[in-house]
């Protein structure tokens, strides 16, 4: 599917749903919190979220570390437009900037960077047709002593199987599909340009955690 083709499928599961999206997904999409109070960015440093739909994850990293600056961006214009909303009621539209893009094709300097020291992917790589080449994008935009924080759907493995077939069936009606094969993945991808790789299950296998460092 075209970068366009992913944008525009967004924007119609989620027209609607995006009015309720926060108030429904806080009951399943677990970590997210976990990971933004594990995100220890330095003061004065940059925080980007790579899908940053609603705009919710990145209210609460702002107001969790007051003193960096925030910044998301997404494929779907619809989530743009509630997570604009969302940022200015909450008062922080001068501590997060918000720019339409895609997770496979960026680079700091779409904010004007030179490179990010905290990067976070929270339930989007389930979402990205091409999710390897989103977290080469993210590790590249890396600054020296940067890290890159991942949480997703897991496989379920300490569930009970009808319960992981439900929830994938469930998950498929929304263009989701967890990465069977993250954890392989993230560790050959680690090894291959230098980074550090901590992998964490999550819930019984509900949700993964993961973070990759490179060294400063």
């Amino acid at each position: 599917m075209s970068d366009t083709g992913h944008g525009a499928r967004m924007d119609a599961i989620y027209a609607g749903q995006r009015h309720i999206y926060d108030l429904t997904r806080k009951y399943y999409l677990l970590g997210r919190d976990r990971l933004i109070d594990r995100l220890a960015p330095p003061p004065g440093g940059s925080v980007v979220e790579v899908g940053c739909g609603t705009g919710r994850n990145l209210i609460l990293a702002a107001r969790r570390w007051p003193d960096v600056r925030c910044h998301g961006f997404d494929i779907s214009a619809a989530m743009l437009e509630t997570a604009r909303a969302k940022v200015a009621r909450a008062g922080l539209s001068s501590r997060i900037a918000l720019v339409e893009g895609d997770a496979t094709d960026w680079a700091p300097t779409l904010f004007g960077l030179d490179g990010v020291d905290r990067i976070f992917m929270s339930y989007t790589l389930s979402m990205i047709p091409d999710w390897q080449g989103a977290i080469g994008a993210a590790c590249d935009a890396l600054a020296p002593g940067g890290a890159l924080h991942i949480v997703d759907f897991g496989q379920q493995e300490r569930l009970p199987a009808a319960f992981r077939a439900a929830l994938f069936t469930w998950l498929a009606r929304f263009d989701v599909s967890p990465r069977g094969d993250l954890r392989e993945w993230l560790e050959v991808a680690a090894r291959g340009i230098g980074l550090d790789l901590s992998f964490t299950p999550l819930h019984r296998g509900y949700a993964w955690e993961a973070v990759l460092r490179r060294p400063g």
